[in-house]
């Protein structure tokens, strides 16, 4: 989903307008307009991705991404990314500062804060943790490499097997494992991949380095299911005047936040996700609401299924890795050569599934990443800016001596 067109107009639109305000009170026609804008952009850019994620979708080529999807993600990140500048157009935009600081923004505005602050912890999370499916990419390729050899013999498969159980360890230990264990579990696991490879030390302690990064980016009592069900606990809706006013995009902005880190942590593997909520509580009688309720319908239902099995997510490749990785390694198990023509026609079916998955995830998963931390850094800047603003708001409203 490409950055929409109307984009740039509209915030231009909204600065524009502003200027020539010199009394904010008189404006509220022009906010309602704003935030009439803001709701819809919102609601088409959900709806977008809601049809892609609908199984009767009759869309011709290219067809619309699969829901939680590398693409998918790209896409639900751009939207997410479109919401947030509108939205920070809207709050402080050509704005008298004095009126945030006034009730109910005075509390309002420091609870989207905070929960900026805990999204900011789960991109971390999420961009460590794309970094280890980038290692399960690669330990992908080698299998695809090892089974794509003619002729194929024993030792060719005996290699995809080691790289395929390794993933297959690695997708059941995530899930079900705190960051402490993790640690040493990744260093278990490079130093067996570098058979792999080269087996220099430098080699090997540069990845061993590496994954204990990983590890030790967030405390090892840090939870993603936690930390998404204290973003969601304090949203309240706006009543009476003010759904007309700046509290409605406040709550409409922080239901985004919550629901596009809820969809990532659902999708990537991340820490401590047991528990993730599968409902959250979005009004479905407002337009902007009905597609992330639907999405949520659908990802919460897959999420249930796939709690109770244990698993490394719900992002598409990611679960296509995991079926066609067991099926080879079943088949290694009990290979038998050479292979009469049928069960060779069936590797090789398998094997082209899975090297089709290593190129969605060889082109998507750096920029997944690279994304993931833009989002990080426009976070920390929009929450800098309306800083700044609140702080120029608590300077004017400081009595002036004579």
């Amino acid at each position: 989903m490409p950055t929409t067109d109307n984009q740039g107009s509209f915030l231009n639109l909204i600065s524009i307008r502003r200027n020539q305000v010199t009394n904010i009170e008189p404006a509220h026609d022009q906010d309602q307009e704003d935030l009439d804008l803001f709701q819809k952009h919102a609601a088409t850019r959900f709806s977008d991705l809601l049809s892609s994620a609908s199984e009767d979708t009759d869309a011709q080529p290219p067809p619309p991404p699969p829901l939680l999807s590398v693409s998918w993600l790209r896409n639900l990140l751009d939207a997410f990314l479109c919401c947030e500048a509108e939205f920070k157009a809207i709050l402080i935009s050509g704005r008298d500062p004095a009126l945030l600081s006034k009730p109910p923004l005075d509390r309002l505005i420091p609870d989207l804060l905070d929960r900026s602050v805990k999204a900011l912890d789960i991109c971390n999370a999420l961009s460590h943790g794309v970094e280890l499916l980038r290692h399960w990419h690669k330990l992908a390729q080698i299998a695809v490499t090892s089974l794509k050899q003619t002729p194929l013999g024993e030792g060719q498969v005996r290699r995809a097997r080691k790289a395929l159980a390794t993933i297959l360890t690695s997708m059941a230990f995530d899930d079900k494992e705190h960051t402490a264990t993790n640690s040493s579990f990744h260093g278990r696991l490079v130093e067996r991949t570098c058979s792999f490879g080269r087996r220099g030390n430098s080699n090997k302690d540069r990845y061993v380095s590496h994954f204990r990064s990983l590890s030790w980016s967030v405390a090892k009592s840090w939870s993603a299911a936690k930390q998404i069900h204290v973003m969601s606990a304090n949203i309240v809706a706006p009543r009476g005047a003010e759904t007309t006013a700046l509290p409605m995009p406040i709550f409409i902005m922080s239901n985004i936040l919550v629901f596009v880190m809820w969809a990532l942590v659902a999708a990537i593997p991340c820490q401590e996700r047991a528990g993730l909520a599968t409902h959250l509580p979005f009004p479905k009688q407002l337009n902007w609401a009905q597609p992330m309720s639907g999405l949520v319908e659908k990802i919460g239902e897959d999420w249930k299924k796939k709690e109770k099995k244990g698993s490394a997510g719900l992002l598409e490749e990611v679960q296509r890795l995991e079926r066609v990785a067991q099926w080879l390694v079943d088949l290694a198990d009990s290979f038998m050569f050479p292979m009469d023509d049928d069960k060779a026609a069936e590797v090789a079916a398998q094997v082209a599934e899975l090297a089709e998955i290593c190129e969605k995830m060889e082109e998507g998963l750096l920029p997944l990443q690279q994304q993931i931390r833009e989002v990080f850094h426009k976070m920390v800047r929009s929450r800098a800016e309306v800083l700044d603003v609140l702080d120029q708001a608590g300077k004017s409203s400081i009595p002036v001596p004579y």
